[in-house]
């Protein structure tokens, strides 16, 4: 660590030769009455000037000194004490520490004669309103999503949590983005053994650079070769307090509006918001319909293959009779057919995506109904092909998450594949090795397919039969407020 010099040149030469070919650093000397100099460096751009003019410019230039200034024996410390107004005021002692308070969008003053400076934090840059999320959307809840300001999301969590239990620990990462990650928990809720094992890994994270919260996802999960996701990310405060409330940890990056909650589920990505902010009633019939398009949205084109091509015997014979027919001039097999199909959905899903807003469900609609269409015409897919396929993209646009999706995408052509090789033969294995890998997965000591194995009596309640929040909160509460 390189000390402040009492030389306020050496300290300049310094800091010039650090903020070298940086036009946006400002680097600003000031002479006092008793011809004392002052240098102020800030960033422009990152720094409120219109503080910086009243609370420190105007005072220097024009006030006079303080009538105790002697008794005050640095010059810093009556700068701290009578020019610099402001809630947020600290001593540094080294070069390197106001290197990174300049870069962070503080104020450093530094006093000729003087082997301390001055650091004003009066950060102020551009940023985006809360608005409503726009992946997560709800019918009734809260309307407010994270932004890419921490502080701005660490407030919505405090405004929703007012207890001291909540605690907050910062963590710094990244070498050059120096990116600030925020670990939220509730104290004696956690799991202690969840809390260690996050700060140990986020303290080993060795990153040049962190942008998204992303990146830190994939540094600390138990299994990155996994399809599925053993952490959650949302946008949502509402999600992050009522995990948090539930025992489960957050970590909350500086610039991403999305936010980690873990330990992390196989059934807490088939939940949604809606589940408990509707009455329980229909959260029962929503869960069992959601439940059984997850499991057609990755099983149908296989379990079509399987019908059609080995096992013709299983279907009616006169729904048999009009597959048949319709697929009399169909000039691939079933398999190619299913495959082709899928490949175009997909690939119009992603382009949907990717165009801007107003283009991309047009582009969506559109290209599948003349695709569809002129495929059929054309005889190169059977009509029967068209419906399993939109079936099962529809069936997978009721899973709420679409980090909990995306694994059945690929799951989907998975079990086609085997299937269309041994038929349901291949498509129980298909099952049988999906349930293995799930069962033997976890996130942060947490089985991943629990509460149904291992077996939780206690919290598989709330897996499809949502109950209501005064029985999960004990029986008699409610009797006895009545």
């Amino acid at each position: 660590m390189t000390s402040i010099s009492k030389s306020i040149e050496v300290n300049e030469a310094y800091l010039r030769e650090q903020f070298n070919n940086s036009s946006d650093v400002v680097l600003r000397t000031l002479k006092l009455k008793d011809e004392t100099i002052l240098l102020l460096i800030y960033l422009d751009g990152m720094t409120k000037l219109q503080s910086v003019e009243d609370n420190i410019l105007k005072p220097l230039i024009f006030s006079s000194l303080p009538k105790d200034i002697d008794l005050i024996e640095s010059l810093a410390e009556m700068v701290r004490r009578e020019w610099v107004p402001l809630t947020n005021v600290k001593t540094g002692k080294s070069l390197e520490d106001l290197v990174q308070h300049i870069l962070k969008g503080s104020l450093v003053i530094l006093a000729d004669g003087e082997v301390s400076a001055i650091i004003a934090q009066v950060q102020e840059y551009e940023k985006r309103s809360i608005q409503e999320p726009q992946k997560e959307s709800t019918l009734r809840g809260s309307k407010e999503g994270f932004v890419e300001n921490i502080r701005t999301n660490t407030s919505m969590i405090r405004r929703r949590i007012i207890h001291p239990l909540l605690k907050m620990e910062s963590f710094t990462i990244g070498t050059y983005t120096q990116t600030e990650v925020v670990l939220a928990y509730m104290q004696g809720h956690a799991d202690e053994s969840v809390l260690s094992q996050v700060r140990s890994k986020l303290n080993m994270i060795d990153a040049e650079g962190v942008i998204d919260s992303a990146y830190i996802e994939e540094w600390i999960e138990n299994d990155s070769f996994s399809m599925f996701s053993q952490i959650q990310n949302t946008e949502r405060p509402d999600i992050v307090t009522a995990c948090l409330l539930e025992g489960k940890v957050a970590l909350i990056t500086n610039g991403t509006p999305f936010a980690l909650i873990l330990p992390f589920t196989f059934w807490d990505g088939l939940q949604s918001a809606d589940d408990y902010f509707e009455r329980f009633v229909f959260t029962i019939l929503t869960r069992l319909i959601r439940y059984i398009m997850t499991f057609i949205s990755f099983s149908l084109p296989a379990i079509y293959v399987a019908l059609t091509t080995f096992h013709p015997e299983m279907v009616p014979r006169y729904l048999m009779f009009s597959i048949a027919a319709a697929r009399e001039n169909a000039p691939f097999p079933t398999f190619i057919e299913v495959f082709l199909m899928l490949v175009v959905f997909d690939g119009l899903q992603e382009a949907g995506v990717h165009l801007p807003n107003r283009l991309g469900p047009v582009m969506s609609i559109i290209g599948a109904l003349v695709i569809g269409q002129a495929a059929v015409e054309a005889g190169i897919i059977s009509t029967p092909i068209i419906i399993v396929v939109s079936l099962t993209g529809v069936a997978g646009y009721s899973i709420a998450r679409y980090s909990a999706f995306f694994p059945f995408r690929i799951i989907r052509y998975l079990m086609l594949f085997i299937t269309g090789v041994l038929g349901f033969y291949g498509f129980a294995l298909g099952i049988i090795f999906l349930l293995i890998h799930l069962v033997t997965l976890e996130s942060f000591g947490t089985p991943y397919f629990s509460p149904v194995a291992p077996f939780d009596g206690k919290r598989i309640k709330d897996l499809i039969i949502r109950y209501p929040f005064w029985m999960k909160n004990g029986q008699n509460k409610k009797e006895d407020a009545r």
